[in-house]
């Protein structure tokens, strides 16, 4: 018997996502419905937890 991963919804706009083998903690991915990304903040086998992405600020030390 295989336990199924509970697939986390989108923040904005509440898309459930489909989770991938592949994901790692800090990964980014992308909403398929709304284009929000969120951030993957904890992956087990039964749950994977998404945070909104941080955005990304422009780097004035260049």
């Amino acid at each position: 018997m295989s336990l199924a991963v509970m697939a986390p919804k989108c923040l904005v706009c509440d898309t459930e996502f489909e989770v991938q083998e592949d994901w790692e903690k800090g990964e980014i991915t992308e909403c398929t419905a709304c284009g929000q990304e969120h951030e993957v903040v904890e992956k087990s086998d039964s749950a994977v937890r998404l945070d909104l992405a941080p955005e990304v600020e422009e780097d004035w030390g260049e």
